[in-house]
């Protein structure tokens, strides 16, 4: 395996991104004389697991779990057909549902064909809505030298919405709408390692029923440009220090913040629990809620802006969270907005 592109498929749940990672594992072999290979996250990731395709419940570490774990299987992948051995290594059951998935798209060292010779395009499909999710696969490309890229599927929320209820297995409501929420496209222009990165509309494909029409022409000489350049210029292992320092910041600062919104959420489900118990109204149960979701937005901004000034001052120290500090103050407040409606 010489040349290959990592791709990643972006977007909210029904937003189009299962129809558009067919319609290129199908089209690309045939017409532009690719390997390509989709993993599907949640085909990967057993569903009693899973919660609910992307977000995990409060204070669950199975998800994140399971994420880097296909991190692992994904490189194992890259390192099999690098090395090219005859059979897959034994590993975890998850690893044989891997094994499986690569199988059937004939992925494993001595498919078809002259080594090397076809570019290799696996294309990752889930919603990988933090940027820092996206970056983990961006580092295992410039760890092996890969092709790197980003495909994120814009859709309206209420058009997603309208097509997950069609769906057999729908993806609840909320978890979407939270999810539009904590999205965050890709900014190629803020980010140099996103630089090879292509935004298209949900009217690229066709509704789910239709895949077998699926991609329009437009749409795919767009991609296939994009997947020609990321193979053209894979990511370098040493690559420019104060590029890697950046990326690495705005990494830093996305985890962050997804810690500290974890964290409040916790807090905030405690604290609702506390004023039920204490029989508080009905009617004031939604205002508390109201007041307490109004602090966890000023509280994560603090915590977004404390990340951010950490890397303007260039002064990164390994053992500084500025997550901690604004989450004592968000559990204090929290405790005297929740009094106010317990001590009435």
């Amino acid at each position: 395996m010489e040349r290959a592109v990592l791709c990643v498929l972006c977007g909210l749940p029904a937003a189009g991104k299962s129809t558009l990672g067919r319609a290129v594992r199908r089209r690309l072999p045939l017409r532009h004389g690719w390997d390509c290979a989709l993993l599907v996250y949640d085909d990967l990731i057993p569903h009693e697991e899973e919660w609910r395709r992307g977000e995990p419940p409060e204070g669950d570490c199975a998800w994140k779990r399971r994420r880097r774990e296909l991190l692992r299987h994904l490189e194992r992948l890259l390192r099999a057909l690098r090395s090219g051995p005859a059979a897959p290594e034994p590993g975890p059951p998850s690893w044989g549902r891997f094994v499986s998935r690569c199988a059937e798209q004939g992925l494993l060292p001595g498919r078809s064909g002259v080594a090397g010779a076809r570019p290799l395009c696996l294309v990752l499909d889930d919603n990988f809505y933090y940027r820092s999710m996206r970056y983990e696969v961006f580092q295992l490309a410039r760890k092996y030298s890969l092709g790197f890229c980003q495909l994120f599927l814009e859709c309206p929320l209420e058009l997603c919405l309208h097509r997950n209820r069609l769906r057999d297995r729908p993806v609840p409501e909320g978890t979407i709408c939270r999810m539009a929420q904590r999205m965050e496209a890709p900014e190629p222009e803020k980010n140099p390692w996103e630089r090879h990165s292509l935004i298209l509309s949900c009217s690229a494909c066709a509704p789910e029923e239709h895949c077998d029409v699926g991609l329009p022409e437009a749409s795919l000489v767009q991609i296939i440009n994009l997947l020609s350049t990321a193979l053209e210029n894979p990511v370098k292992q040493n690559e420019d220090n104060a590029e890697q320092k950046e990326a690495d910041r705005a990494t830093c600062a996305a985890s962050a913040v997804h810690r500290a919104d974890q964290t409040c959420r916790r807090i905030i489900s405690q604290t609702m629990k506390e004023a039920k118990d204490r029989n508080v109204l009905p009617s004031e149960m939604r205002s508390l809620a109201e007041e307490l979701n109004k602090l966890k937005a000023e509280v994560l901004e603090d915590v977004r802006q404390g990340s951010r000034l950490e890397g303007e001052s260039g002064q990164h120290d390994p053992s500084f969270d500025p997550a901690a500090s604004v989450l004592c103050s968000f559990q204090l407040e929290a405790t005297n907005v929740v009094n106010k409606y317990i001590l009435k």
